[in-house]
């Protein structure tokens, strides 16, 4: 038996639960090798309430716990264009979980749009940092629309406030939940990847606890040992990003009941977003 061993419900193999107790084992060594390359403070971890961060999160309070070590800062960021069951979900699980989630909105952007989805942004209302964030990715226009899927509303309420919240708490190492198998812009990926710095974006280093945990793992894993998870994905949602324009892969079909291997899973995303990921990654984006 591995170092964890956890009794997963459910109808699996000894080998298989043998196998994912070796997964859970590698991740939390990840996390064990982060705290003893980073202090505390400096300590942070993204949490979008979907599936895979909410593993990390409660990967994190397994590690802190039997090691005796403060949980780091967690932190989300608001698109405005949100699932109000991931709202509750993650206010919900705040409360049960006892940690203050420190929320990032891109506040300018929304009031320059008046407060709605799909207005016209002008340029000139913005502030002088997400002005010079536009020129950073080649906007020339006048405008834009407020999409919070687009590229360039990915940048301004995702990648720009996620570098802010860096740079406004001195994070030095980010926990992130993204794994090998969720997107090809992320085969190549690293348990720690160091980001340098650059205009607009801070130096850290990104660390990936479970690239090596696939979708299907992530199912056995989350419902075998109890992990809470968003109902969303109980009504057929299998990757979960803005409201507007995540799609439903199969309905009514719980994602765990749903074909993993053969079909993808952020089909129900915006594409042309998944199509600029590695663009989008190298400005910052999660």
């Amino acid at each position: 038996m591995t170092e964890s061993e956890l009794d997963f419900k459910g109808n699996l193999t000894d080998a298989q639960k043998e196998m994912l107790n070796k997964k859970i084992d590698d991740s939390k060594q990840v996390i064990r090798d982060t705290y003893a390359k980073f202090k505390p403070e400096e300590l942070a971890a993204t949490w979008t309430g979907g599936k895979d961060s909410t593993l990390v999160l409660w990967l994190l309070r397994q590690v802190c716990e039997e090691d005796n070590l403060p949980l780091p800062t967690i932190f989300t960021i608001s698109e405005f264009d949100v699932f109000t069951e991931i709202e509750d979900f993650m206010k919900e699980y705040e409360k049960k979980w006892g940690f203050d989630l420190v929320w990032y909105l891109n506040e300018d952007v929304v009031k320059a749009a008046g407060s709605e989805l799909n207005s016209m942004v002008q340029v000139k209302d913005l502030n002088e940092r997400n002005q010079k964030e536009l020129e950073r990715i080649g906007y020339e226009e006048d405008e834009f629309m407020f999409e919070a899927e687009s590229y360039t509303g990915n940048h301004l309420m995702k990648t720009v406030m996620f570098n802010k919240f860096i740079e406004d708490r001195n994070i030095k190492g980010m926990f992130q939940g993204i794994r090998w198998d969720e997107h090809e812009a992320r085969v190549n990926d690293e348990y720690f990847m160091e980001h340098e710095a650059s205009d607009l974006s801070p130096a850290h280093t990104r660390v990936c606890p479970i690239l090596h945990i696939t979708e299907r793992d992530i199912w056995h894993i989350t419902q075998g040992i109890g992990i809470p998870y968003n109902s969303l994905y109980q009504h057929g949602y299998r990757s979960l990003g803005a409201k507007s324009s995540s799609k439903i892969a199969m309905e009514n079909v719980p994602a765990w009941e749903q074909d993993l291997e053969n079909t993808g899973e952020r089909d129900g995303r915006r594409q042309d977003k998944e199509e600029a990921m590695e663009k989008l990654r190298s400005l910052g984006y999660m």
